[in-house]
């Protein structure tokens, strides 16, 4: 077996999950076998920058690609002085100044996404932004005309497509010029990549029509997991084992009792059928509509919407039934004198086995002489009252260290709860590294930690991402396709069909649009 070496570069490369996915990849052909080489990449996010040596191993680059009028018309100000606008010879540099085999550009989707208003993604602030796509393309092309990159790969939102349509227009002629068949399609990465989310993208390919003959064929389709196959090969949120980005996030309690009637597999709009008085809920205050989506709980086992940015309980399907709730509730039980226990076992440290018992002797009625006699053990001291010497082992069962709080937690305060909901599952949010093994970034055993201590913006980092597992599967035909061209053939017998949008003309040879 020949291994050949293909190499791949990225604009708005991120945290660098689509190069991870990238580096997984091994193509083969005949007696050659392809190995991805990850030549770098470039963002303007310094945090993004150093988890993208993190993923890939390899640095990135630092740089951005607005031109000044770009960025003034984002930013809403000059840029600073030693700022300057980066040229094609910026680009071959910090890709080691070789020719990629396959550029992968991302670039910043905000300005076309659904999740913004159409009467914002007008505004020369998302309309700067929308036109990074035009300026990567250019920037692509120029940095290596003297020897064009064999394959390109575009993704972006879907709405694009429309809202983007005069850019889309712009980088096929600008392409189709330099030499390449396009072909514009959209793939759901939860399809290609076996994923537990359904994520739809735009997807734009482009082959050097002389570089690369052969046809570029589709990812194999592998359909959709469910969340709880991968959340199941975790640890329980809050474990230490899974480090500060497997946090359960703090919640309004009202939010928690929300959480918990919201059907599994649906949204808030189910908490309609819940009994009212006076226009009321019994017990509680529910919130005034939202659009389709707030306060979704996902069910255990079916996968969920795209992992987005900021991907919180109030903003879209964001929360899961977990069934393992259980495993809380069995923690420290006290057993009914009359039954029998849990097992016996060496350390009852985690509160499992044959842990307490409900006594109904009355040992605890304690006299002088008596051990706890006068210890105050689970004591509770009035608010207004004074406590005893602090002791160097304080604690709630070992004396009076507890106290009558007045100060009632508010419904809006942040807390975290644990409730069983009617299904017997507790409804939570997914934490951190949920989103990140959802996303494929880690295998659900693995740890992770991101640059930074902050999981708003961790959370934006993974839902922009690539998930790893479809640029793997991506990076699979791309580098069958070179494999192809390098052993002159032209022709694959092959059941996958060749790369195109519904009702569109194959990419193959001579097909420029």
């Amino acid at each position: 077996m020949t291994t050949e070496t293909i190499t791949h570069f990225h604009f708005c490369c991120g945290l660098g999950a689509g190069a991870k996915g990238f580096n997984q990849a091994n193509p083969k052909v005949g007696n050659l076998e392809g190995k991805f080489e990850c030549l770098g990449g470039i963002d303007v996010e310094p945090s993004a920058i150093r988890d993208f040596k993190t993923l890939t191993g390899v640095d990135g680059t630092l740089m951005d690609l607005f031109t000044r009028d770009q960025y003034t018309r984002f930013h809403g100000k000059e840029p600073c002085k030693d700022w300057k606008e980066a040229t094609p010879a910026d680009i071959r540099k910090a890709a080691k100044n070789q020719t990629p085999n396959v550029v992968f550009i991302s670039s910043p989707c905000k300005g076309a996404s659904g999740l913004l208003s159409q009467q914002k993604s007008v505004t020369p602030k998302y309309q700067a932004l929308n036109e990074l796509t035009l300026r990567c393309v250019w920037l692509m092309i120029e940095a290596w005309k003297d020897d064009p990159v064999d394959l390109i790969v575009f993704e972006n939102v879907p709405r694009l497509a429309t809202r983007g349509r005069h850019l889309l227009d712009q980088i096929n002629q600008l392409l189709s010029f330099a030499g390449y068949a396009v072909s514009e399609t959209t793939h759901d990465c939860g399809d290609i990549g076996g994923l537990a989310q359904s994520r739809k993208r735009f997807l734009l390919v482009a082959r050097h029509i002389e570089k690369v003959p052969p046809f570029l064929y589709q990812p194999t389709y592998k359909g959709l997991r469910s969340v709880g196959s991968v959340l199941d090969r975790m640890p329980l949120p809050g474990d230490k084992h899974g480090g500060a980005m497997h946090r359960v996030p703090r919640l309004q309690w009202k939010t928690w009792v929300r959480l918990a009637f919201v059907e599994a597999g649906k949204d808030w709009r189910s908490l309609e059928r819940l009994a009212m008085e006076d226009g009321h809920l019994r017990d509680y205050v529910i919130m005034p509509e939202h659009r389709n989506g707030y306060m979704g709980v996902n069910d255990w086992n079916e996968s969920m919407g795209t992992v987005a940015g900021k991907s919180k309980p109030t903003n879209g399907n964001f929360s899961v039934a977990d069934p393992r709730g259980n495993g809380f509730a069995s923690k420290y039980a006290v057993t009914h004198f009359d039954r029998s226990s849990g097992t016996v076992i060496a350390g009852s440290t985690t509160g499992q086995g044959a842990f307490a018992v409900a006594d109904p002797r009355p040992g605890m009625k304690r006299q002088k002489g008596d051990s706890y006699y006068g210890g105050g053990h689970y004591g509770v001291i009035p608010w207004d009252s004074s406590c005893g010497a602090v002791s160097a082992a304080a604690s709630h069962d070992n004396g009076r260290w507890s106290v009558a709080d007045p100060r009632l937690p508010k419904a809006t305060e942040k807390c975290l709860a644990v409730i069983r909901s009617l299904d017997g599952t507790w409804h939570r949010p997914f934490t951190t590294l949920e989103l990140a093994a959802l996303q494929s970034l880690i295998e659900p055993e693995e740890y992770l930690e991101l640059d930074g201590l902050n999981d708003e913006a961790w959370r934006e980092r993974i839902g922009n991402a690539v998930p790893p597992s479809a640029a793997k599967a991506i990076a699979e035909v791309m580098g069958t396709t070179i494999l192809l061209a390098r052993s002159g053939e032209t022709f694959l017998l092959s059941n996958a069909p060749v790369w195109v949008k519904p009702m569109a003309i194959a990419l193959s040879i001579g097909d420029i649009q």
